[in-house]
Protein backbone atom coordinates (compact mmCIF):
# COMPACT_ATOMS: atom_id res chain seq x y z
CA UNK A 1 0.00 0.00 0.00
CA UNK A 2 1.12 3.78 -0.63
CA UNK A 3 1.21 5.16 2.36
CA UNK A 4 1.31 8.83 0.16
CA UNK A 5 -1.55 8.35 -2.12
CA UNK A 6 -3.71 11.43 -1.14
CA UNK A 7 -2.58 11.91 1.93
CA UNK A 8 -3.34 15.62 3.38
CA UNK A 9 -0.65 17.41 4.73
CA UNK A 10 -0.88 21.06 6.23
CA UNK A 11 1.99 22.98 6.02
CA UNK A 12 2.60 26.35 8.38
CA UNK A 13 5.33 28.55 7.88
CA UNK A 14 5.54 32.18 7.55
CA UNK A 15 8.13 32.40 5.13
CA UNK A 16 6.47 32.33 1.71
CA UNK A 17 9.58 30.55 0.33
CA UNK A 18 9.60 27.45 2.78
CA UNK A 19 5.99 26.99 2.14
CA UNK A 20 6.21 27.07 -2.00
CA UNK A 21 9.27 24.53 -1.84
CA UNK A 22 7.92 22.42 0.38
CA UNK A 23 3.94 22.28 -1.15
CA UNK A 24 5.74 21.93 -4.77
CA UNK A 25 7.96 19.08 -3.56
CA UNK A 26 4.90 17.26 -1.44
CA UNK A 27 2.52 17.67 -4.03
CA UNK A 28 5.28 15.82 -6.55
CA UNK A 29 5.45 13.06 -4.49
CA UNK A 30 1.12 12.43 -4.60
CA UNK A 31 0.23 15.07 -0.93
CA UNK A 32 -2.51 16.61 -0.73
CA UNK A 33 -0.79 19.81 0.37
CA UNK A 34 -2.90 22.64 2.70
CA UNK A 35 -0.87 26.01 3.73
CA UNK A 36 -1.00 28.73 6.72
CA UNK A 37 1.31 31.36 7.51
CA UNK A 38 1.17 31.88 11.51
CA UNK A 39 -1.04 29.30 13.96
CA UNK A 40 -4.31 31.35 13.86
CA UNK A 41 -4.50 30.38 9.93
CA UNK A 42 -3.53 27.12 10.19
CA UNK A 43 -6.33 26.25 12.71
CA UNK A 44 -9.27 27.49 10.29
CA UNK A 45 -7.55 25.27 7.56
CA UNK A 46 -7.74 22.65 10.07
CA UNK A 47 -11.43 23.34 11.03
CA UNK A 48 -12.57 22.79 7.14
CA UNK A 49 -9.78 20.10 6.43
CA UNK A 50 -8.51 17.13 8.81
CA UNK A 51 -5.02 16.39 7.54
CA UNK A 52 -3.30 13.62 7.71
CA UNK A 53 -0.07 14.97 9.08
CA UNK A 54 1.12 18.83 10.00
CA UNK A 55 4.49 20.27 9.70
CA UNK A 56 4.94 23.73 11.57
CA UNK A 57 7.66 26.03 11.71
CA UNK A 58 7.80 27.36 16.07
CA UNK A 59 8.63 30.97 15.51
CA UNK A 60 5.62 32.76 13.73
CA UNK A 61 3.73 35.84 14.12
CA UNK A 62 0.24 36.02 15.68
CA UNK A 63 -0.04 32.48 16.94
CA UNK A 64 3.38 30.06 17.28
CA UNK A 65 4.05 26.99 16.47
CA UNK A 66 3.98 25.81 20.15
CA UNK A 67 0.86 27.35 21.04
CA UNK A 68 -0.86 25.86 18.11
CA UNK A 69 0.19 22.38 18.84
CA UNK A 70 -0.60 22.74 21.98
CA UNK A 71 -4.61 24.13 20.82
CA UNK A 72 -4.68 21.15 17.80
CA UNK A 73 -3.42 18.34 20.66
CA UNK A 74 -6.73 19.98 22.98
CA UNK A 75 -9.01 19.69 20.51
CA UNK A 76 -10.83 16.19 20.24
CA UNK A 77 -11.15 15.95 16.63
CA UNK A 78 -7.19 16.88 16.21
CA UNK A 79 -5.34 15.66 18.57
CA UNK A 80 -4.31 12.44 17.07
CA UNK A 81 -2.82 14.33 14.23
CA UNK A 82 1.26 14.30 14.27
CA UNK A 83 2.72 17.42 14.03
CA UNK A 84 6.27 17.80 12.79
CA UNK A 85 8.33 20.67 14.06
CA UNK A 86 10.77 22.74 11.36
CA UNK A 87 12.63 25.10 12.52
CA UNK A 88 15.68 27.40 12.07
CA UNK A 89 16.07 28.54 15.90
CA UNK A 90 18.67 26.58 17.75
CA UNK A 91 16.70 27.15 20.95
CA UNK A 92 16.91 24.33 23.40
CA UNK A 93 14.51 25.65 25.32
CA UNK A 94 11.39 26.51 22.23
CA UNK A 95 12.33 22.88 21.06
CA UNK A 96 11.76 20.81 24.51
CA UNK A 97 8.88 23.29 24.56
CA UNK A 98 7.81 22.42 20.61
CA UNK A 99 8.16 19.05 21.99
CA UNK A 100 6.49 18.97 25.11
CA UNK A 101 3.46 20.68 23.03
CA UNK A 102 2.70 17.68 21.66
CA UNK A 103 5.48 17.53 18.86
CA UNK A 104 6.48 13.88 16.96
CA UNK A 105 9.78 15.41 15.74
CA UNK A 106 12.34 18.33 15.31
CA UNK A 107 13.96 18.85 11.78
CA UNK A 108 16.51 22.14 11.50
CA UNK A 109 15.95 24.17 8.89
CA UNK A 110 17.51 24.38 6.22
CA UNK A 111 15.60 21.28 5.86
CA UNK A 112 16.70 18.36 3.54
CA UNK A 113 14.09 17.63 1.48
CA UNK A 114 15.27 13.65 1.57
CA UNK A 115 15.24 13.55 5.59
CA UNK A 116 12.05 15.50 5.47
CA UNK A 117 10.33 13.16 3.35
CA UNK A 118 11.70 10.28 5.35
CA UNK A 119 9.98 11.57 8.69
CA UNK A 120 6.62 12.39 7.11
CA UNK A 121 6.49 9.03 5.85
CA UNK A 122 7.47 7.09 8.91
CA UNK A 123 5.03 9.09 11.00
CA UNK A 124 2.39 8.83 8.77
CA UNK A 125 3.45 4.34 9.20
CA UNK A 126 3.17 4.80 12.46
CA UNK A 127 -0.06 6.54 12.86
CA UNK A 128 -1.86 4.29 10.43
CA UNK A 129 -0.31 1.33 11.36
Amino acid sequence: MDIVNNKKILLVDDEPDIIEFLSYNFRKKGYLVYTAYNGEQALEVLSEHKTDIIISDILMPKMDGVLFCKEVKQDENLKHIPIIFLSANADDYKTIAAMQAGGEHYVSKPVSLALLSEIVTDTLSQHHA
